[in-house]
């Protein structure tokens, strides 16, 4: 940390002795200021009164869930949020980040490990002026908004003030509002879903790799572990199953990846 910053402020809630002891010192000693709630009220309270610049959230919490907390804290400020949990199902990991998460961390962990996932994270919401960012969007390397060039027979129209729509099939995608239609009805895809679409579609045809999108969307993961991508793949194709054409768009490259066939484009119904 370069002389004359302010620490980074990190809020720990976790329940265990034992862990919030091993995480004043590990962390303390890394130059992070270190803050504890035991439960989820408490951290709750704590962040409502002054958010920290990164939240070290456990899953399994006494009375209200971290799940729950997580989502609270969601609605009141952007600031990242690192899981922690012994719990290890595909379910829960995806769950996390459906609410919010940034990232997820499995106990037993180790404090070197640990370290290098927080400043990972806060590397990636830090925007180029380096002031503290949205904990939510990622960095470019995610491909948010989907505005790289887009070929193919993916058609591009102005939006509200001015901004490209990307469409395919009956489906429209605005990256700037990030919203998605199809056949005329709202669509709601979680952070990660819409991302995922949008690294499909610039430019639609090409194929991206599984490797690829591991490193774009979760690029702390490791990429031998592609569950929590194929998670994504599925949830993203049910949910454009309004338009059998647009679910049936996303094309797996069997021993490669994905891209996106996007085929005759369809205008939506009217209104």
């Amino acid at each position: 940390m370069p002389p004359g910053d302010e620490p980074v402020r990190v809020l720990v809630v976790e329940d265990e002795a034992s862990y919030r002891e091993a995480l004043a010192s590990g962390l303390a000693r890394e130059g992070f200021a270190v803050e504890f709630a035991a439960d989820g009220r408490e951290a709750l309270d704590r962040f409502a009164a002054d958010p920290p610049d990164i939240v070290l959230l456990d899953l399994l919490l006494p009375g209200l869930p971290g799940t729950e907390v997580c989502r609270r804290m969601r609605e009141l400020a952007p600031v990242p949020i690192v899981m922690v949990s012994a719990v290890d199902s595909e379910l829960d990991v995806v769950l996390g980040l459906e609410l919010g998460a940034t990232d997820y961390v499995t106990k037993p962990y180790r404090m070197r490990e640990l370290v290098a996932r927080i400043q990972a994270v806060l590397r990636r919401v830090a925007p180029a002026d380096g002031r503290a960012g949205d904990g939510r969007a990622g960095d470019g390397r995610a491909g948010g908004t989907g505005r790289g060039s887009v070929r193919g027979t993916v058609d591009t129209r102005p939006g509200e003030a001015g901004a490209r729509l990307l469409t395919f099939a009956s489906a429209t995608v605005d990256p700037a509002r990030r919203e998605v239609t199809v056949a005329g009805s709202h669509v709601h895809l979680s952070r990660r879903e819409f991302d995922l679409l949008t690294l499909l579609l610039s430019p639609a045809g090409q194929v991206r790799t599984r490797d690829e999108l591991i490193e774009r969307l979760w690029p702390d993961r490791d990429l031998s572990d592609s569950r929590t991508l194929d998670t994504h793949i599925h949830r993203l194709r049910a949910k454009l199953e309004g338009d059998p054409d647009a679910a049936a768009a996303i094309v797996t490259v069997r021993g490669v990846g994905f891209r996106l066939d996007p085929g005759p484009r369809r205008p939506a119904p009217p209104a």
